[in-house]
Parts: structure tokens; C-alpha cells; sequence
């Protein structure tokens, strides 16, 4: 039962933290700030849209498929005035073409199947001498072990076969440079970032957090029994305290051509 992102009761599951201070610092290190125009595809509730803003950009346009993230997103961002929402998919986002100095992808392409007309795409609406950064979790980000840190690692050894599962909707790093690549875009790199997801009390906060599956699509695939026997099965593995979660992320940077 993957996630359904146009499902009312699923409103809320992507604006309950803000973008962590590691995330500006390394975004930070590759934009220059300020930025004229930013857009943010696949935006969700608006909490990377929200730090694009934050960090420097003048403008800033979500973009998602999803009204129930659309509102999120109104919501997370309603004192910025300088941000836009408006509903258009990866493959055809709405947005005039050759006007972004910045678009950001984050969380984005684990759900696409054509990684090739989602970066066709962002060629397309990017100025020249513009920058894109993919943010995503390859499936050696996904599969490291278990720790009081990196909780998800725990998903995969309580339950192997949704290994499978995030296996086969992950892509490989080789297959995101070389859709970038076909795509036009040059000066392709990638960094890794360990980033902050949340801070806890304590085993009971969250339990209640995983309970709720919030901000994990992966755990949609799981019934209610299996949910509650794997926050068992984690809650086994921690010792109780303050708990930091973070998880790995690749992110890919890459340009297009060079500025008129």
C-alpha cells in the first residue's frame, strides 16, 4: 500500500520538521546566495521551499502534483511573500522556460520512471549558466546498517524484503550523472550529506512518530501489524534518551552550459 500523496489523510506528513542547518551549510557551500529565482519541484509541504527563501532566493515557485502538498506548502510558507505555489508535475512543470538560476530536486526521482524527461525538463526552465541539485538517496545511502543514529537502516533488517522494494525504485548514482549528462547539462559532480531529520526525546516520542508513518513513505508498505511489531523491533535496539536521527543523501550538481 505505497503512499498516496493526494490522500487528505496523509496532509501534514511533509511539513512537520524544518530543513536542517547541515542542509544550508552544504547548499551553502554550492550557491552562491542570494539567487534571483528558485524553483522547488516536487516541493511537498514546503520545507526545502521555505529554506531556498531563507538561505537568499528573491523568488521561489513550488511545484507539485499533489493539492494536498500544495496546501501544506501554503501553509509552511504563508510568511514568505516572496513564494509561489502552483501544480505542475517533474515531467511538465508549468514554469517558463530559461528563467531559474536554481532549481532543487529533493526526494523527487525515486519516484519517477524517466529520469530522462524529468531532467529534459529542468534544461528546459533553467537560465543559462543555471544550477540544479538532485538530492536523493542512492541504495548504498539506503542500505547502511542500523544505529542509534540511522534508524532506517533497523526498516531493512526487521524486514529484508522491503529491501527489495526500495531497491528497485532507488537509482544508482552512474544512472543519475549519465540522465543529467544525456539531458544537456554539464559540469555534473556529486557530494554526500549526513542530514539531520530529528531530534527525540526519547523511545516513546519515536515510537509515536514511526506509528504514524510520518515522513516515511516506505513504511505505507507495511500493515498495521507489521508497523507496530517493527516499532517493537526498533524500540529493542535503542537505548532510551535523547535520539538524533539522520540519514544519508546523495546530491548531484549540475549546470547549464554557461551563462549568455
Amino acid at each position: 500500500m505505497a503512499m498516496d500523496f493526494h490522500d487528505p489523510r496523509n496532509k501534514g506528513s511533509y511539513r512537520t520538521r524544518v530543513a536542517d542547518q547541515s542542509w544550508r551549510e552544504t547548499v551553502s557551500s554550492i550557491i552562491s546566495f542570494p539567487v534571483e529565482k528558485a524553483a522547488d519541484i516536487g516541493c511537498g509541504g514546503g520545507i526545502y521551499t521555505k529554506a531556498l527563501a531563507e538561505l537568499g532566493s528573491r523568488v521561489v515557485y513550488g511545484i507539485d502534483q499533489s493539492e494536498v502538498s500544495l496546501s501544506d506548502g501554503e501553509k509552511t510558507c504563508r510568511e514568505l511573500s516572496q513564494v509561489f505555489f502552483q501544480k505542475g508535475e517533474a515531467y511538465s512543470t508549468g514554469l517558463e522556460e530559461n528563467s531559474f538560476d536554481l532549481v532543487l530536486e529533493r526526494a523527487l526521482v525515486h519516484h519517477l520512471d524517466d529520469l530522462g524527461q524529468c531532467f529534459t525538463e529542468v534544461e528546459r526552465v533553467l537560465k543559462p549558466g543555471g544550477v540544479v541539485l538532485v538530492q536523493d538517496r542512492t541504495p548504498d545511502d539506503c542500505f547502511l546498517p542500523g544505529s542509534d543514529t540511522h534508524l532506517r537502516g533497523h526498516i531493512f533488517e526487521c524486514f529484508p524484503l522491503l529491501k527489495e522494494v526500495e531497491k528497485q525504485r532507488r537509482y544508482t548514482s552512474e544512472q543519475v550523472i549519465r540522465a543529467l549528462h544525456d539531458a544537456g547539462l554539464s559540469r555534473v559532480r556529486e557530494v554526500t550529506l549526513w542530514e539531520m531529520r530529528r531530534t527525540y526525546s526519547g523511545k516513546e516520542e519515536l515510537r509515536q512518530d514511526l506509528s504514524g508513518r510520518i515522513g516515511r513513505s516506505i513504511l505505507h508498505e507495511l500493515d498495521d501489524d507489521e508497523l507496530q511489531y517493527l516499532v517493537d523491533y526498533i524500540d529493542q535496539q535503542l537505548d532510551d534518551g535523547p535520539l538524533v536521527e539522520k540519514d544519508r543523501w546523495t546530491i548531484w550538481i549540475a549546470e547549464k552550459g554557461d551563462k549568455i
